[in-house]
């Protein structure tokens, strides 16, 4: 799969989202076609197809037209056809008659057309009181004929025909690890967060838990920190602490994957964390390969210790091996960097504030890279961030809640607001829940006295140039009860 512009080879894994790293030269996930093609591959019987009855219904007019155009324009003659095509889909009344419509009509079909003839067939191995007999033949056939024009597909479709193919809520367990782990890794990749998709892997690595190593475990739990997500299955956190209990001194670099992950969902293991942090484990891994990318997660792991986690009293990461978490914007960020809105709000503050009144890009301790940052006193007034300490102490000093930190070089209780560009690719694709990795970031500035000023990406949007986006600024900031003087030039 094409690597997106910007964004750096495989030679090196770094922390990307916050999400556990492949290993050196994996692949980190298929694409939507080749996984597709893995699962319509694997072996299908009846009793798992029946599970499709558990999906919502699909609205096949929305799906959408395939990247070859499905949809005709205008009066064309072959309109009619498509339609009357998908009604007969919907209407079939066997498994084979469905397969019939399909293979004797191929300048008909279009990509639309398989994940209707997916969901009839689920209705059709789940009608009750007796299901239609069908033949292992006819459901490899309906397979072959998803994968032979899956190269066709629009992406939607293709996520369609995966929801459809793969959620089998019956038995999940029946498919292999390799298909589970590419599931996984697509549900990550495309930040789809389906809760019935992450539930029966929850389910697999539940009831797979004795036959799956670490190094499998840390690419099925990818998608749950990931995606923000703590799955319903009640053995899923006592399954995971006996597998890294298991396996931590086996595999180390899994173990802290599996951590960062868990980090994310605020479910760390004390016991775990104990081993982590023990001198062995930090001396082990001194000598490995991995050694800067595990010292990064364990600083992560012991600001969420210090910020989250104030009942442990096991042993922590020693300050000298300690090393900032995330020195920089992270990848998808620079990868996107065309696509933001920080050099348009960048400017709109320049023009409203002046350029010595805030802070772009600026890591605070203990190495979270903030948007913009501002230093207001205790009357409101945004402070020349010059005269001031831009950075709250780390670790926190223990003061009443709300109550802002001391300024060391004005004597003056002043706050640090932190303005907060929610972009679109920072939430999963629903587009309501925020990835993992931004929820943590956000979490812990906010656990470190930083008042955060997030701006989503709607309201963004819906700017139309500079003088709007500036007056959007204006109005968020007094809404903090801000204020300031003239305009910088």
């Amino acid at each position: 799969m094409r690597r997106p512009r910007g964004e750096p080879g495989p030679r090196a894994p770094r922390p990307t989202e916050g999400a556990t790293c492949a290993g050196p030269g994996e692949s980190w996930s298929p694409s939507p076609n080749s996984m597709l093609r893995v699962l319509l591959s694997a072996q299908t019987s009846p009793t798992r197809l029946s599970g499709l009855l558990l999906i919502p219904p699909v609205q096949p007019c929305c799906l959408g037209p395939s990247k070859w155009g499905d949809w005709p324009l205008g009066g064309s003659p072959s309109t009619g056809h498509v339609q009357g095509l998908q009604r007969l889909l919907e209407q079939a009344r066997s498994p084979g008659e469905l397969l019939r419509w399909l293979g004797q009509n191929p300048t008909k079909v279009r990509a639309h057309h398989y994940p209707v003839a997916l969901r009839r067939l689920g209705q059709l191995l789940g009608s009750r009181p007796r299901p239609p007999p069908v033949e292992q033949a006819t459901l490899q056939d309906l397979s072959q004929l998803i994968i032979r024009n899956c190269p066709s597909f629009d992406v939607h479709t293709i996520h369609v025909c995966l929801h459809l193919a793969v959620l089998l809520e019956t038995r999940p367990e029946e498919l292999t690890p390799h298909v589970m782990v590419l599931l996984a890794q697509h549900l990550a990749r495309h930040r789809l967060r389906e809760p019935q998709l992450l539930e029966a892997i929850a389910h697999f690595l539940v009831v797979q838990e004795n036959q799956l190593t670490s190094k499998v475990v840390q690419k099925l739990v990818l998608p749950f920190g990931r995606l923000n997500y703590l799955p319903l299955e009640q053995q899923f956190m006592p399954c995971l602490e006996r597998i890294l209990a298991r396996e931590a001194g086996v595999a180390p670099l899994a173990t802290v994957n599996i951590l960062m992950s868990l980090c994310q969902l605020r479910c760390l293991p004390f016991r775990v964390l104990h081993f982590v942090f023990s001198p062995g484990f930090i001396n082990y891994i001194s000598g490995t390969p991995h050694a800067l990318i595990v010292r990064r997660y364990l600083s992560l792991l012991d600001t969420a210790v210090e910020l989250e986690l104030p009942g442990y009293r096991g042993p922590r990461l020693p300050r000298r091996q300690q090393v900032p978490i995330f020195p920089q914007p992270l990848i998808t960020d620079r990868a996107r960097c065309k696509y933001s809105h920080k050099d348009i709000v960048a400017e709109g503050l320049r023009q409203l504030l002046g350029e010595e009144k805030y802070r772009q890009d600026l890591t605070v301790p203990p190495g979270y890279c903030t948007d913009f940052l501002l230093c207001v006193g205790s009357s409101g007034a945004v402070l020349p961030v010059r005269t001031q300490d831009p950075f709250l102490p780390y670790p926190p000093r223990s003061c009443p809640q709300g109550q802002a930190a001391s300024s060391p070089t004005t004597r003056d209780p002043a706050q640090r607001v932190v303005l907060v560009l929610r972009e679109r690719w920072h939430f999963c694709r629903d587009g309501r829940v925020l990835l993992g990795s931004r929820a943590l970031r956000e979490r812990h500035l906010g656990l470190m006295g930083y008042q955060l000023l997030p701006l989503p990406f709607e309201e963004l949007e819906s700017q139309r140039g500079l003088p709007q986006l500036k007056n959007y600024l204006r109005q968020k900031l007094q809404a903090l009860g801000l204020r300031w003087g003239p305009e910088g030039g």
